[in-house]
């Protein structure tokens, strides 16, 4: 259901774009960049934070570690924690592991590093543990309407 949905988002945004299907799961950043044969950096790892009753969705690449003061930066006063699984699926519709910023079950504010622009090609999520689409960080700013911003800590 998942893949479908987010197939179904991205042919409507452009027909070229179409998650790649894995032979095996990958929950991880190097899970995804073992079986695709790239970098771990080139993973995009989305995250999503929450800061009191307010949620964002981050996405960094896959060596990268968010700055929660960052995040604290983007969603207001508060402790930031990650958000649980429940939320996660909630928010997203997608489970931890497979979550893509776009397609998303809730409208989220989305940021994206800009340690994604390393690459001419990043991966994200795409619905399923073992599904993932090649794009840039441009056309991901333009799919997803997410800010890039410096993340890093």
């Amino acid at each position: 259901m998942s893949l479908e949905r987010v197939s179904a988002f991205l042919k409507k945004y452009d027909e070229n774009l179409e998650p790649i299907v894995l032979q095996e799961e990958a929950h991880t950043s190097e899970a995804a960049a073992r079986l695709l044969g790239v970098e771990t950096a080139q993973i995009a790892k989305s995250i999503l934070f929450k800061c009191n009753d307010e949620f964002g969705l981050f996405v960094a690449a896959g060596d990268v570690r968010v700055d929660q003061k960052k995040v604290k930066q983007q969603l207001g006063a508060g402790k930031v924690k990650m958000a649980s699984a429940e939320e996660v699926l909630e928010k997203t519709g997608f489970e931890p592991g497979a979550v893509c910023p776009y397609a998303l079950a809730t409208k989220l504010p989305i940021y994206l590093d800009e340690s994604l622009s390393r690459f001419d090609t990043v991966y994200t999520a795409a619905g399923i543990p073992e599904s993932v689409l090649a794009i840039n960080l441009t056309k991901l700013a333009e799919l997803t309407g997410g800010r890039i911003i410096n993340l890093q800590k």
